[in-house]
């Protein structure tokens, strides 16, 4: 009798067991799945669409002509990037090198801010990972360097031709014919310089942001010997300016690609690295949910400009500087272009390492993955300003079940996080200032003290 119930107990483990098996897909399965709706997505390519380089590997990232990538110019970059001894022309004297290009866009943060509006200088402290920087009261609110709209990511930005949510920097690509609106006298006329978006902002962004480099400072910071080594065939009487400083910062810029992600590592044959619900959300990423007619690509992103209904920065719950229902910013392509078309249309975003700083939209207006993903599902725009009939044709309801918006938020939450960024971070930069904030609070909360 004992035997035979062993028996028996031993089949109906078996029987429950096959049911399982018929009614959930085998990781195999799953990979299979996720293998075709990748071959749909990218048109025939298939995986190879989809990965993203190496950051030794020069010659297989996108760069400009005029800037390519060299070891000695990313090295010089990596530490410009963080250098808040550049940070020089201040509105006021007690920001003198406190910010750097970092305080916006640093590592832990996934190249954002960490906060819903990031700001430089007249920020005071750093929190964990940026969520505890705020104005100084110091700080005249007019003083405050901040930007009317949340900060876009530096992350994978190789595969961006034109910068900034209204897409106004870079000469080529899709600003190509738009010499007549490189206004002379505001940072669009560094488009004139002929790069493309990444260096054109880098250039522009040092003077935006009032950080100097010139003969002077590149001596006193002790970056001569860098300069000499990544532009050794450039005239010395021009090499240490901050045109030089903006090339060196984009070809570093290009080099932070999110390569260790999980789906990154799944692309190149490791199928453990991501869950099975995060094969099941990219399966339906690349799939049923339409999310490839703005995302595709190895950075998930692509070059077009899209209104999806949401609110601008200062909407906001959190408290703002510089926004406004009139402020240019708000209008998105048409900001740039002055064509009627491009109203409230904002540029696609690259989607890895978004959870790292939890705000999302043009504004802001979420605050986690889940939001967004529910948000499009719905689709039905929160910004009552935005006319329908300039709505992307995309954004209409996906029908998606609650459990299928789960899987896709753990795919973008989880299997797009490369946990790895600090590796682009570097140890020191030669002011042996903190970075990538300097003041008071934020040498005190990065242990710079």
């Amino acid at each position: 009798m004992k035997c035979n119930s062993l028996y028996g107990l031993a089949a109906l483990v078996l029987f429950f067991a096959a049911c399982k098996k018929d009614n959930a897909p085998s990781d195999v399965q799953l990979d299979d799945q996720l293998e075709q709706a990748l071959l749909a997505a990218s048109g025939g390519v298939g995986d190879s669409h989809y990965v993203l380089p190496m950051s030794s590997e020069f010659n297989k990232i996108p760069q400009d002509p005029k800037n390519p990538l060299t070891q000695e110019k990313v090295n010089l970059g990596a530490l410009l990037y963080h250098e808040t001894g550049m940070a020089l022309i201040p509105k006021q004297n007690i920001g003198m090198q406190t910010y750097s290009c970092a305080s916006c866009h640093f590592a832990s943060a996934g190249f954002q801010a960490g906060r819903h509006q990031g700001i430089s200088e007249g920020g005071s402290g750093f929190g964990i990972n940026g969520e505890g920087r705020h104005a100084n009261p110091d700080y005249a609110v007019a003083d405050l360097d901040v930007q009317p709209i949340r900060t876009p990511a530096t992350l994978n930005i190789a595969y961006q031709e034109a910068i900034l949510w209204n897409g106004q920097f870079g000469a080529t690509g899709v600003n190509a014919g738009t010499q007549l609106l490189w206004t002379p006298g505001t940072p669009k006329q560094t488009n004139t310089l002929g790069y493309q978006g990444t260096e054109t902002q880098a250039i522009a962004g040092l003077q935006v942001h009032r950080m100097k480099m010139d003969d002077q400072v590149c001596a006193s910071l002790n970056y001569q010997s860098l300069f000499d080594a990544a532009f050794p065939d450039t005239d010395p009487a021009i090499r240490y300016d901050r045109e030089h400083a903006g090339l060196a910062i984009a070809a570093y810029e290009r080099t932070l690609l999110a390569n260790q992600a999980p789906f990154q590592l799944w692309l190149r044959g490791n199928k453990n690295a991501m869950t099975q619900q995060e094969k099941r959300g990219a399966t339906l990423f690349f799939g049923k949910a339409g999310c490839t007619s703005c995302h595709n690509g190895p950075s998930l992103a692509n070059m077009e400009f899209y209104a999806l209904g949401m609110k601008d920065l200062f909407e906001n719950p959190e408290t703002t500087y510089g926004a406004g229902a009139t402020s240019d910013s708000n209008l998105g392509r048409f900001s740039f272009t002055q064509n009627e078309a491009d109203k409230y249309k904002f540029k696609v975003p690259q989607l890895y390492n978004m959870a790292d700083s939890p705000f999302y939209g043009h504004g802001a207006s979420f605050t986690n993955l889940r939001q967004v993903v529910a948000y499009l599902n719905l689709g039905v725009k929160e910004n009552g300003t935005v006319p329908d009939g300039q709505l992307a044709a995309a954004f209409k309801p996906l029908n998606l079940t609650e459990g299928e918006v789960d899987d896709i938020t753990a795919f973008l939450t989880n299997g797009l996080h490369d946990p790895n960024l600090l590796r682009y971070q570097p140890l020191s930069i030669r002011s042996g200032n903190c970075f990538p904030n300097n003041d008071t609070q934020s040498r005190v909360d990065l242990g710079c003290d």
